[in-house]
């Protein structure tokens, strides 16, 4: 088999319904469920296949859904035969490679992301920050709008692919930026339906609670690489990978150079395992050489085992 590496995505992705198909189909699911529900005194299920969605979309409860929807399709992958060399996650997506390289129990896991999504709300009051993407500018031109901007704190936020930036701040700062990004000859810039402005500085405060609540979880060191957001380079060691996470929720997403990296190490195939394929997207654009799969439910759990497998 080809170099595979797993990617998992990050907040955005969730919505009612997501893993039902695998639940209905897998033990394996099933199980990664059923052991959620006892850590979080909660049913998960009955939250990620009928929601409300405004339940599912607190930040607090989509982040440790989305973990747990991304780890029962990566579960039924594992039962059919097919491990990764690499693994890789966008922002959130992170604390799933963690548990799927053994890093974090899945307990602990999703207790880690609910207190993680808890600290970014109350970081920064809602509707005081706002993220949005800027497409069609290189780097180089965001960072000199964000830095132009005279209305307050903006920031790159996610290097996601060559022509797509994401940025965040203050409100009125990032919608300043927007207006000149426009001006700049941006293609779109788009406020994004987030409630945080994540991977900048006003992020500390939760960055800080966050490296005093992992003094109680613990961590292992990696049974499989994983590309980290906060540098695009292979870590292994626990405390590489909690200073890490640390760093990852006030510092920009370098997922770009983590696609870039894992390439560099020889993978040939990533496989996206979440709710949608919204990386998939943005991994085409970085490089086109990269055979993409992905697993959602049990009819591209099918193609992506029959592509690995040939």
């Amino acid at each position: 088999m080809r170099k595979a590496a797993v990617v998992f995505p990050g907040q955005g992705s969730q919505g009612v319904g997501m893993g039902l198909d695998l639940f209905e189909k897998f033990e394996e699911a099933k199980a990664v469920y059923k052991e959620v529900s006892t850590a979080l005194n909660y049913d998960m299920a009955q939250l990620c296949f009928r929601g409300p969605k405004d339940e599912l979309n607190k930040t607090y409860r989509t982040q440790p859904a989305l973990l747990t929807t991304s780890i029962a399709a990566y579960s039924v992958l594992l039962s059919k035969g097919i491990k990764p060399e690499v693994l890789a996650g966008h922002s959130l997506g992170e604390y799933s490679a963690l548990v799927a390289a053994g890093v974090l129990t899945l307990s602990d896991a999703v207790k880690l992301t609910e207190m993680r999504g808890r600290f970014m709300q109350e970081a920064v009051p809602e509707g005081q920050g706002l993220m949005a993407a800027i497409v069609g500018l290189n780097r180089e031109g965001v960072d000199n709008i964000c830095l132009a901007v005279k209305s307050g704190y903006v920031a790159p936020a996610n290097y996601n692919c060559p022509e797509q930036t994401v940025i965040a701040g203050e409100k009125a700062a990032v919608e300043e930026a927007m207006i000149l990004a426009k001006d700049a000859g941006a293609k779109r810039a788009i406020p994004l339906a987030v409630s945080v402005p994540s991977h900048c500085t006003l992020m500390m405060s939760a960055s800080e609670r966050l490296s005093k609540y992992f003094e109680s979880v613990t961590f292992k060191n990696a049974e499989i690489p994983i590309v980290n957001n906060a540098d695009a380079i292979l870590l292994v060691t626990a405390d590489q990978i909690k200073a890490s996470l640390i760093r990852q929720l006030n510092s920009p997403l370098l997922w770009e150079d983590s696609v870039r990296k894992m390439v560099e190490t020889g993978v040939e195939v990533i496989i996206e395992v979440g709710p949608i394929t919204v990386l998939s997207g943005l991994i085409k654009r970085i490089d086109s050489t990269v055979t993409l799969l992905n697993v959602q439910d049990s009819a591209s759990l099918e193609k992506t085992v029959a592509a690995l497998n040939n």
